[in-house]
């Protein structure tokens, strides 16, 4: 998995690229068909001085997004991965649905047409 981080308004520091990248992995696995991460931290000074955290994760199939903003970068960066991980439950949820409804209508055409 490909990870792209992309500061706005504050400098990447390596605690902070080391926290992001692991809360990433950890995505991972749970879904090992992430393709790429792209990942935007920005500090917006105008708004009470918040940290927005907006996370991309290219899947096959439909992408998922998430965004969050809190006081404390942290913070922010922990409830986005929040809302992804629920996002790729649901995903893998829907996919798993899917490969066992083929498989039930492949049993039940068998047993058709061996009948």
């Amino acid at each position: 998995m490909q990870i792209h981080l992309s500061p706005r308004h504050m400098t990447l520091t390596a605690a902070i690229f080391s926290y992001v990248s692991e809360k990433v992995e950890h995505l991972e696995t749970m879904t090992p068909s992430i393709i790429a991460a792209h990942i935007v931290l920005l500090h917006d000074e105008t708004k009470k001085k918040r940290y927005v955290v907006k996370v991309h994760l290219a899947l096959p199939g439909p992408d998922v997004h998430a965004e969050d903003a809190e006081d404390d970068l942290y913070a922010a960066i922990d409830l986005t991965i929040n809302k992804l991980s629920q996002q790729l439950r649901k995903y893998k949820t829907k996919r798993t649905e899917v490969k066992k409804h083929k498989l039930r209508v492949a049993k039940e055409a068998m047993k058709r047409g061996l009948k």
